[in-house]
């Protein structure tokens, strides 16, 4: 049975607090483990969340400030400490490649997996295409370097049996009117419909900016910082962040099915005001304020 679901790791802006630890998330994807922005402390969120070193396959860096990368170095090092027994992909900025490999190399270990490198860069693009979902990234407005994630499912066909059976088509010839579209005069049109496939964005650092829409467009979950109120908002763009209501206001133009909101400044104590503010700016999907390590499910596939 596939499992899509969201690991909360960690949910601080630049400074952690008792009750937040630097970022950290990990997407589960089917077989798969995509380990976005590891921050400081991930390893051990990672234990205290029931993440293995095994789980991870791709690890993505929106880029190079320290709440979102100075977990690398202890998370490549557990990588090959436990000997994972497939590759493990990394992608990040080009720009900063200096401070990949600092931090790839911060101290001394054992190299015993290999760590493919597929760095963004320009206004980014597609970073891997696999039977489950294509990834890419897209550059947003920060005041270094930053680019979110998109993964997308492949649409697909599904298959209505009652039309099947109404056709008298069974067992093999099923899958011989998948493959060729039509079998004895019956099309796959008749006996199937469309089926969209999943789409989940990760948004971190940025200014509101055409490559945040772009990336949550049509998503079926969007995970995006929030690291201001709205009436902060002046900080929000000197530093380069979104504000609770503009997070919202992607999610909301970009018909975003369930929206995450994480990133929070130490300087906001009580969580449920930026909920507040996401609904006043018209956002009515499902809505999470992320706490450390909670999960939260992928919605299921619009039937």
């Amino acid at each position: 049975m596939s499992v899509r679901e969201l690991v909360v790791l960690g949910t601080a802006s630049q400074v952690p607090t008792r009750h937040r630890n630097h970022n950290g998330y990990l997407l589960r994807w089917d077989g798969e483990g995509i380990l976005f922005d590891p921050g400081e402390g991930t390893q051990r969120q990672m234990l205290r969340a029931g993440v293995a070193a095994h789980d991870i396959d791709r690890i993505c860096v929106t880029h190079f400030h320290g709440d979102h990368s100075l977990g690398l170095a202890g998370v490549i090092q557990r990588i090959n400490l436990d000997r994972v027994p497939h590759p493990v992909t990394a992608h990040y900025p080009a720009s900063g490649q200096r401070f990949f490999d600092r931090l790839r190399y911060a101290t001394a270990y054992r190299e015993t997996v290999g760590l493919d490198r597929v760095p963004l860069d320009g206004e980014g693009g597609v970073l891997a295409v696999t039977d489950a979902y294509t990834l890419q990234g897209r550059r947003l407005s920060h005041p270094v370097e930053s680019y979110g994630y998109r993964l997308t499912e492949p649409d697909r066909r599904r298959m209505l049996p009652a039309k099947l059976a109404g056709h008298g088509i069974t067992g093999p010839d099923v899958g011989r009117l998948q493959r060729e579209g039509e079998l004895r005069g019956v099309t796959l049109d008749e006996v199937s419909e469309h089926r969209r496939g999943q789409r989940f964005a990760f948004v971190m650092d940025t200014r509101l900016c055409d490559g945040a829409f772009a990336l949550a467009e049509g998503c079926d979950m969007l995970v995006i910082e929030s690291t201001f109120l709205d009436e902060d908002g002046r900080l929000a763009a000197d530093h380069g962040h979104l504000t609770a209501g503009q997070a919202a206001r992607v999610a909301k133009e970009s018909g975003v099915r369930h929206l995450v909101l994480t990133h929070f400044s130490q300087r906001y104590h009580d969580p449920a005001v930026f909920e507040e503010q996401a609904r006043a700016a018209g956002f009515e999907g499902e809505l999470t304020i992320a706490r450390d390590l909670i999960t939260v499910p992928v919605p299921t596939r619009h039937q």
